[in-house]
């Protein structure tokens, strides 16, 4: 129970952390946004966990391919936001990486990616 309650903490620690340097600089911000923390903190977890090597390079492996069509959502959400307003942005946002996340799937999985 320690073990999950360190992992949460951590975790939180990061989006925390993200946060408040994104309140004092933008650029800082959206560096520190943009470095895979979460992901390097999910294969520490999966490594001190014991998981198997082709698990946790399979993590890795996934995380590349799903973050691809996520990457429109950042150029979209500064053009709408002055447009639209927080939340009906966000909004579409989300109907955005969901669209490009279907034609994303469908365009590698001729190059063997099953991401569906």
């Amino acid at each position: 129970m320690v073990w999950i309650v360190t992992k949460y903490l951590m975790t939180a620690a990061v989006v925390v952390l993200v946060s408040e340097v994104a309140k004092r600089s933008d650029k800082l911000g959206g560096l520190v946004a943009a470095l895979p923390l979460v992901t390097i903190l999910a294969l520490v977890w999966l490594h001190v966990e014991q998981q198997p090597q082709e698990k946790i390079a399979s993590h890795a492996w996934y995380t590349f391919w799903y973050v691809v069509p996520t990457l429109p959502m950042f150029l979209a959400f500064p053009f709408l936001l002055p447009r639209l307003g927080f939340w009906p942005t966000l909004l579409a946002c989300v109907l955005i990486t969901l669209v490009c996340f279907g034609v994303f799937a469908l365009a590698v999985r001729g190059l063997g990616v099953e991401l569906l």
